[in-house]
């Protein structure tokens, strides 16, 4: 009986946890991304026409998109929707050295926002990102091969 009053807790506790995750970035991390992944060498690419807005909003924001090319080269996509409308478009060593940074950031000044650690961690945890292929939209791979 005691285990079945706990059970509205946990699942209040679940829910906070999923809520929170689903936060949108903050614009102070955003900034700081985008500064981060354009450092570690990635190339940005502005959709400022129909198809590039078309094959941004294809991919997920804020994660990675694998896309492996023949010969075994792999190129990574991040769009960004929100912060400056784009996708930034790299390599492994630019993927590695954007994990290095994010590893072990250049000392932050005091006006860091308290979530940029916890957003951070979130791109650094696992390797989760997606391969090209699962997105489901044909547009995504030939608009940025272009762009390779």
């Amino acid at each position: 009986m005691r285990a079945l009053g706990a059970f509205p807790a946990l699942a209040l506790l679940l829910c906070a946890s999923l809520l929170s995750a689903l936060e949108p970035p903050s614009k102070a991390f955003l900034d700081k991304n985008s500064f981060y992944l354009s450092s570690a060498g990635f190339k940005v690419q502005f959709a400022n026409d129909a198809a590039g807005k078309k094959a941004m909003h294809a991919l997920p924001p804020h994660r990675f998109v694998v896309h492996n090319l023949a010969g075994g080269d792999v190129r990574y996509l991040y769009a960004e929707p929100q912060h400056c409308v784009c996708v930034f478009i790299g390599g492994k060593d630019a993927y590695q050295n954007y994990r290095d940074i994010l590893a072990q950031p250049l000392p932050q000044a005091d006006d860091v926002a308290p979530d940029y650690k916890t957003q951070a961690s979130a791109l650094l945890t696992g390797n989760d990102n997606l391969g090209i292929d699962t997105i489901g939209d044909d547009t995504v791979a030939p608009y940025y091969s272009a762009y390779y």
